[in-house]
């Protein structure tokens, strides 16, 4: 099938009426700048127009809540921001739009409220704006230690936190729990999160937070 085929067939399972389908069709093809590809078939595409395609059908019809996995992995500049316009009048034409991505250009773009998961847990939850004003230069970093936890340990520990994150400070230790100043620059929300999941029972830690 082509991409117009197909989206016609969506079009028509959608209920939009016979007489208003090649207008819809054409207006979502132009938007994503689908249109020279239209009346080629689909395997022949590169990965880009796939996915073109693929969120050009997610936007179809009336749904109330759209899920995207990576819109615009693979795209072009120019065809990315197309589909970030499209996402954008989609959100504010009244859509609930859930996007998964790596990009943190692109969820600055399109996103009133971010989610960061790490091995899927939600670590922090706000809108853009809030989680930079939150954050800020540096995160502090809350790191709690299990009782049993011995004094070379806490060692190794400061040791690979000074490796890992060039610039750090540690503010405050007690009682085996240890405050760190963890410098923002070059080290991203999901880049924390990640590390300090992946040493988690390595150290012995029993609990951290960043804020």
């Amino acid at each position: 099938m082509t991409a117009r085929e197909i989206m016609v067939m969506y079009a028509r399972l959608w209920g939009i009426p016979e007489t208003q389908i090649t207008q819809y069709v054409n207006k979502l093809l132009q938007s994503l700048n689908l249109e020279l590809y239209a009346d080629t078939f689909i395997y022949t595409y590169s990965g880009g127009n796939k996915r073109r395609l693929s969120n050009a059908i997610a936007l179809m019809g009336k749904p109330s809540v759209i899920f995207l996995d990576e819109p615009s992995t693979g795209m072009d500049p120019v065809a990315r921001r197309l589909l970030w316009n499209t996402i954008t009048r989609a959100r504010e034409s009244g859509k609930v739009i859930i996007i998964t991505s790596h990009s943190m250009e692109e969820c600055d773009a399109l996103c009133t409220r971010l989610a960061i998961m790490v091995k899927g847990k939600f670590m922090c939850l706000g809108s853009p704006q809030h989680l930079k004003n939150k954050f800020g230069n540096v995160y502090i970093l809350k790191v709690k230690f299990k009782m049993d936890t011995d004094e070379n340990e806490l060692e190794d520990f400061k040791t690979y936190i000074a490796t890992v994150f060039p610039g750090s400070e540690l503010k405050q230790e007690n009682q085996g729990i240890l405050n760190y100043y963890i410098p923002r620059e070059d080290n991203g929300w999901g880049k924390v999160f990640g590390i300090l999941e992946e040493v988690k029972e390595k150290f012995s830690l029993e609990d951290y937070s960043i804020s």
